[in-house]
């Protein structure tokens, strides 16, 4: 098979194909990828996981995060007509929450786009649904454009990128940007941008907050890294600075309440057979591995909307854009929208402990990501058994002392402290994922929280640092 419409047509039923015999390319990185740029723990993940809040870490986003860079007289032409975002306030000091949709309004991916002016043009950072989405178009769409892609480390061919990447958070943030910054740390709102002096060194920031407090995106030239990262980390020793790992790293989005990768709505519509056609047999979109207790044999049935994501804000009816009448009419319509679910605490103990001693045995929580496919679907119901939302990304939050999932869910079970029933635990005792093990289905009782989950995170989010 050459590309994944050939592959979606040689499956009788390609949710139990993706259910089943897919490894995402997410499990890989988790396994063996990263792990020797990336240290799954640099001390161990419950102290990192703390620092966030207490005193300072830094993430280091170097080598996971493919990028796409894209210029020409239509490029921005072109990124405006496959985003609901709006282009009128584009400046090079500022950043971008970059989202595209189907023209069904279903949710393609999302990325961090940095503009550079129109000489280097812009930057669009992970996210490979999204970024396949935009070279197909560019490619087929008869557009002046230029790109150059940026591969992940592990499939660089000399085992190099174009820049470094760190991610500096938690209260000693500031301070410790203060000290090695040259002149100081400037005043930046939420996802700006600025250069600074570090060590010597050209450095470009960005406001930017992953685990839902203060700080900054850190960026250069690959060849600073070693010496950018060791310009932080010796300031840092002063403020209680550790090194993230992987482990933590992924379980950012449970406190700052980013949905990563949902399930792209592209596998369906017959107006997008040539963007599958066009797309390879072995592409990110072919190896999607869907895993959880929602089971259904209608793929639709796993897609997202702008606003159960929570990207209202983002879109702007103030230009034309692929799906905008789409999401029009999903205005007037019953939609879901983004909440965090806090897990009972009973019922997560009643999980923990089917591991011992006799009786049934549930699918085992891991912490502190607890999720097993990628993305993860599980069904989530009313306290009368109406299947009124899916959740996708949960796990432990050592600072909520927690289990949370985020989720999207129909509006008229979105208020704060509604109690639903989420179902733990794969159909059939389990997929046929190696990673899987045999088990039987549980529910686990949640109640409807805010997001961000936590108030700390809320306060600082958007903080200037």
């Amino acid at each position: 098979m050459k590309n994944l419409q050939e592959l979606i047509d040689s499956k009788s039923n390609l949710v139990d194909y993706f259910y089943n015999d897919t490894i995402s390319q997410y499990h890989k990185s988790r396994t063996s990828l990263f792990a020797t740029l990336i240290a799954p723990e640099y001390t161990n993940w419950r102290e990192e996981q703390k620092a966030w809040r207490e005193s300072a870490v830094l993430f280091n986003q170097s080598h996971h995060m493919p990028v796409l860079y894209v210029k020409g007289p239509d490029a921005k032409k072109l990124l405006s007509y496959l985003s609901p975002c709006s282009f009128a306030n584009l400046a090079t000091d500022r950043a971008k929450q970059y989202i595209a949709c189907t023209p069904r309004g279903h949710h393609v991916g999302d990325c961090i786009l940095n503009y550079y002016g129109e000489d280097e043009g812009f930057e669009l950072i992970s996210g490979m649904p999204v970024l396949n989405w935009v070279r197909y178009h560019g490619e087929t769409g008869g557009y002046n454009v230029e790109f150059r892609f940026d591969p992940t480390t592990p499939y660089s061919p000399d085992g190099r990128r174009t820049k470094y990447r760190f991610q500096l958070e938690g209260p000693n943030a500031r301070k410790i940007l203060d000290e090695i910054c040259e002149g100081g740390w400037p005043e930046i709102k939420f996802f700006h941008t600025a250069y600074v002096s570090i060590a010597g060194c050209k450095v470009h920031v960005l406001r930017h907050g992953m685990a839902g407090h203060a700080g900054a995106e850190i960026s250069g030239p690959f060849d600073d890294m070693d010496r950018v990262r060791n310009a932080i980390l010796k300031a840092g020793e002063a403020y209680g600075l550790l090194q993230a790992g992987t482990r933590t790293y992924y379980s950012t989005p449970l406190e700052d309440g980013w949905i990563p990768y949902p399930l792209p709505g592209i596998y369906t519509g017959e107006e997008l057979r040539s963007y599958r056609e066009w797309l390879s047999a072995d592409s990110w979109e072919a190896n999607m591995q869907l895993g959880g207790s929602l089971y259904t044999g209608n793929i639709e049935d796993y897609y997202w909307t702008p606003w159960a994501l929570g990207y209202e804000r983002l879109v702007k009816f103030d230009h034309d854009f692929i799906g905008r009448e789409a999401l029009e009419a999903q205005l007037k319509a019953p939609k879901r929208v983004k909440r965090s679910l806090k897990w009972n605490e009973e019922d997560v103990m009643k999980v923990f402990a089917s591991q011992f001693g006799d009786g049934p045995m549930y699918k085992a929580i891991e912490m502190p990501t607890a999720y097993f496919g990628w993305p993860q679907a599980d069904e989530v119901r009313s306290t009368d058994g109406r299947l009124v939302g899916m959740s996708q990304y949960c796990g432990y939050n050592i600072n909520e002392r927690d289990m949370i999932s985020l989720c999207g869910i129909d509006e008229d079970y979105a208020a704060i402290g509604t109690e639903v029933v989420l179902t733990w635990g794969e159909v059939n005792g389990g997929s046929r994922k190696p990673h899987v093990e045999r088990h039987q289905q549980t529910t686990i009782r949640a109640t409807v929280s805010s997001i961000p989950y936590s108030k700390a995170a809320q306060a600082k989010l958007r903080a200037v640092i």
